[in-house]
């Protein structure tokens, strides 16, 4: 269906996930996965995290007004949420992921790269854990990583052809 002028500036700008801890998160997807913190929001009992991959965007030379701005007029965005405690609650049991019962829905997001097994050997010796490796299964194209809280994220290639 062909984009209207009602929707024409319409885009999928972020998906967001609740996270324990933010320090254990933001380490994962800023040092493992690669991304730009670009904003971070102090909500009072919650503060929201946005990440971004910079491909030439240079977010790191820009101002903390500029890369709020940026943050809303680009696609690709991961929010992370931390409700302030979770970190230190003993009895907290984390969240659902999505992908078991109770709270079956959310499945995962995606990252895409170059080389598959590469980077899976990369996550493999940062002690990063799977569900499922490229070898496993009947998909031997993709992989599925966990992040701190088990959330998955599929690593394909940015050249799959399916």
């Amino acid at each position: 269906m062909p984009r209207t002028a009602e929707t024409a500036s319409f885009q999928f700008n972020h998906t967001m996930i609740r996270v324990r801890d933010p320090e254990v998160s933001l380490k994962f997807y800023t040092e493992i996965i690669g991304m730009d913190l670009l904003s971070k929001k102090d909500m009072g009992d919650f503060t929201l995290y946005f990440l971004a991959f910079d491909h030439g965007q240079n977010y790191k030379a820009m101002s903390e007004e500029e890369r709020e701005k940026a943050r809303f007029a680009r696609e690709g965005v991961l929010e992370l949420t931390h409700n302030h405690g979770t970190e230190k609650d003993e009895s907290f049991a984390g969240y659902a992921s999505g992908n078991s019962d109770p709270g079956r829905g959310f499945g995962h997001i995606a990252i895409t790269v170059n080389d598959v097994e590469e980077a899976c050997a990369r996550f493999e010796q940062l002690g990063v854990q799977f569900k499922k490796r490229p070898q496993d299964g009947k998909m031997r194209h993709i992989a599925f990583i966990l992040d701190p809280d088990g959330y998955w994220i599929e690593v394909l290639s940015n050249r799959l052809e399916l």
